[in-house]
């Protein structure tokens, strides 16, 4: 491929779409472990597209920044967390699946190596995922004996003013 222009903003607009869903989804997962690890994940997916939406610039196009947020469900349980865990799994896999033959045919060295990166992380992130659907609450590391049980949860906005 030798413009790699049309090939990374539709990257970029499909990873903006799987951080907002991320986003909605963090929104329900009240369990402290579980939520950073979403916080986590979003942070890496913004860096992402950072990187990504530079690299378009530099090549002339520009960065749409706009992504419906989808209804990821009403509750707040463990029933509904393990559900959206379950489906962020799998669609961090089709993403890879979708993606990887695309970028690996990319000629353009230094924007391939950055999406294979982008790639890698997310079977990262599938990995935390299939943990925390499974009921895994070690999902970023083991918690002290020392700190206790914890008690209640997260709130379902990530800024209060």
């Amino acid at each position: 491929m030798s413009d790699p222009l049309p090939l990374l903003q539709e990257f970029y607009q499909d990873k903006l779409t799987t951080l907002v869903r991320h986003i909605a989804g963090a929104r329900h997962i009240g369990q402290y472990d579980a939520n950073n690890t979403y916080q986590y994940v979003i942070n890496r997916e913004e860096t992402q597209l950072q990187w990504i939406g530079q690299a378009i610039v530099a090549l002339g196009g520009t960065v749409t920044q706009q992504s419906a947020e989808p209804d990821r469900g009403a509750a707040k349980d463990k029933s509904v967390a393990a559900r959206i865990m379950s489906e962020d799994a799998g669609d961090a896999q089709a993403f890879v699946d979708r993606w990887k033959p695309k970028v690996e045919a990319m000629t353009n060295v230094r924007h391939r190596n950055m999406l294979l990166v982008v790639l890698n992380e997310c079977l990262e992130q599938k990995r935390f995922f299939e943990q925390g659907a499974a009921g895994n609450e070690n999902l970023l590391g083991v918690r002290t004996p020392a700190a206790g049980a914890r008690v209640g949860s997260v709130l379902p906005t990530r800024w209060i003013e």
